[in-house]
């Protein structure tokens, strides 16, 4: 008979805290939790905080089906000197310039960071070079030869300018690196910036208003509600439609049988539908096999 823990599945919307890297959340989660079964969709700074989701339990499969999406920021860049990794935790760069700044300068500096553009990636990143991240061979004095890629910004926007600080918010791509536009930003005004606060408000369809804090997380698990924290069913993966099927249905499509839709609810373009049971829990992903025929790719 399975346990709570082995039948959790479900999505935790973690507020990280500043200076945890991805991997620390994960591991703490697990212990909070009590399952091995915690993965991350997608890593967060050490120095960012915000929302960071985690996959629990048998969710931890249906990794493979979310697709990078679009993220959602508040920063704070600092002018007067650049650091080597763009963000505060990295060693300054140059001399430090004293910079007051004046809304009127900053603004049309930002329309070039607006919309599709080419992006250079920080040395210090996770982006890869012959398998090996970068910021490895950065902290390696390594040459590190990474390519620009192309992102995309939909919405950056100042909400406020005070002193060297500007704070902004943004929307752009999946793969946007916001230390970039801070560090291009610096190199542009001419005196250096880099990012000094980072919050992601959003991440795909997880937005910080879904969000616990660990501490949060460690009391529900205490008071037995944990599962209250996961976003669960139609929550899971909302751009599949759902079918709910009954208890025989359930029983077939666990022994790998494929199963019918309803042509009201799926169109016949859908390529992939979540099949849920009556208690409103996802315990398949079918994908088209004939017009309203599918076939179970994955069981939870």
């Amino acid at each position: 008979m399975e346990t709570l823990i082995e039948t959790l599945c479900g999505v935790v919307v973690l507020d990280k805290p500043t200076g945890w890297t991805s991997h620390d959340a994960v591991n703490k989660l697990r212990r909070i939790a009590g399952t091995k079964k915690v993965g991350h969709l997608g890593t967060l700074d050490p120095l960012a905080t915000g929302v960071l989701p985690l996959v629990v339990g048998k969710a931890t499969r249906l990794s493979q089906f979310y697709t990078k999406d679009r993220k959602a920021y508040s920063a704070v860049v600092r002018f007067g000197h650049a650091t080597d990794s763009y963000d505060r935790d990295g060693e300054q760069v140059g001399e430090h310039v004293d910079v007051t700044l004046d809304r009127s300068t900053i603004e049309p500096l930002l329309a070039s960071f607006r919309g599709p553009l080419e992006q250079m990636p920080p040395a210090v990143s996770a982006k890869k070079i012959n398998g090996v991240p970068a910021y490895k061979l950065a902290r390696q004095q390594k040459p590190v030869e990474l390519k620009a890629v192309p992102v995309e910004v939909y919405l950056l926007e100042i909400d406020q300018v005070e002193g060297p600080d500007l704070q902004i918010r943004l929307e752009c791509s999946a793969g946007t690196y916001v230390r970039s536009i801070a560090h291009e930003l610096g190199q542009a005004l001419g005196c250096g910036a880099y990012v000094q606060e980072l919050r992601r408000t959003l991440s795909g369809e997880f937005a910080i208003a879904d969000a616990f804090t660990l501490e949060q997380l460690e009391s529900m698990a205490k008071e037995g509600r944990f599962p209250e924290a996961m976003l669960r069913g139609e929550r899971l993966l909302p751009n599949f439609p759902s079918e709910t099927v009954d208890t025989l249905t359930e029983s077939q499509i666990r022994q790998g049988r494929d199963f019918r839709t309803s042509p009201f609810r799926i169109t016949q373009s859908t390529k992939y539908v979540k099949a849920m049971n009556r208690e409103g829990d996802v315990i398949a992903i079918g994908e088209q096999k004939l017009p309203n025929l599918y076939h179970p790719i994955l069981v939870l």
